[in-house]
């Protein structure tokens, strides 16, 4: 039994739009892998961060929190969006213009105590720029302390492939 030209038009279309469909779920998958939010320690307090999943966090370097360890590695310090506090870790290099008091936008996962374990650590570049997270967060701050809208929506960042 031989196929009319009709049902082959057919078999290839519906042959073709699986594809198609197949190929677009493995996209949006693996776009989903690596989305990154980002989260004031405001947000982080009234448990809006995700458990358990990798996301950005910015605001400023309170003053006088940088501790190193020994090892010349590791690093704790707190992020602040001057209404709530967040505690970090860090094992890496600190980027150079990393300093309290200033911007920092810290990206990891978030510990059952609240401490937030950074795989990576951003700074500003110069004296008058502070990340668009860290600028973000602090706005975010301010708002709540006034009583504003300090709850928004958490800003959704789309991060290249991994390291």
């Amino acid at each position: 039994m031989s196929m009319k030209p009709r049902q082959k038009r057919l078999v290839l279309i519906v042959g073709g739009l699986a594809v198609l469909g197949l190929g677009a779920y493995l996209v949006l998958s693996a776009f989903q892998k690596n989305l990154v939010f980002f989260f004031t320690p405001t947000q982080i307090h009234a448990g809006e961060a995700p458990k358990g999943r990798s996301f950005r966090m910015g605001g400023m370097v309170e003053e006088g929190s940088l501790k190193r360890q020994a090892d010349g590695v590791t690093a704790s310090f707190v992020v602040t969006d001057k209404v709530q506090r967040v505690h970090v870790n860090y094992k890496g290099i600190l980027p150079d213009l990393f300093k309290e008091g200033k911007g920092v936008v810290a990206q990891g996962k978030l510990g059952e105590d609240k401490l937030f374990v950074a795989e990576e650590v951003l700074a500003k570049h110069d004296e008058n720029y502070m990340p668009p997270e860290a600028a973000y967060a602090m706005k975010q701050g301010e708002q709540a302390k006034q009583g504003g809208p300090g709850a928004a929506n958490p800003v959704v960042k789309a991060e290249g492939g991994g390291k």
